[in-house]
């Protein structure tokens, strides 16, 4: 799956939902997966960061969609290396 078809999906999936809530809400939500993927980072839990990194992902695609940005067009910041020093890897 592409990152626009998951972020098209996602949004199938949760946008009416998640844009009733608003952005503040949603951004909430988000924090609480980050905390989530931070538990299971420092437990080393594979199953459980597995879970975790999708749930963050989900909810990034969300804000994302509620403030109009396709993630797929996003991510090419990084298209040419460091966006500051243009190097891959980072040379700043």
């Amino acid at each position: 799956m592409t990152i626009e078809e998951f972020q098209r999906l996602i949004e199938s999936i949760y946008y009416e939902k998640d844009s009733a809530r608003g952005l503040e809400g949603d951004f909430r939500w988000f924090m609480e997966e980050v905390g989530e993927l931070a538990r299971a980072m420092r437990q080393r839990d594979k199953a459980q960061l597995s879970e975790e990194f999708a749930d963050v992902f989900a909810w990034l695609s969300t804000m994302a969609s509620i403030c109009g940005v396709e993630l797929d067009k996003a991510v090419n910041k990084y298209a040419s290396g460091c966006p500051k020093c243009k190097q891959t890897p980072c040379e700043c």
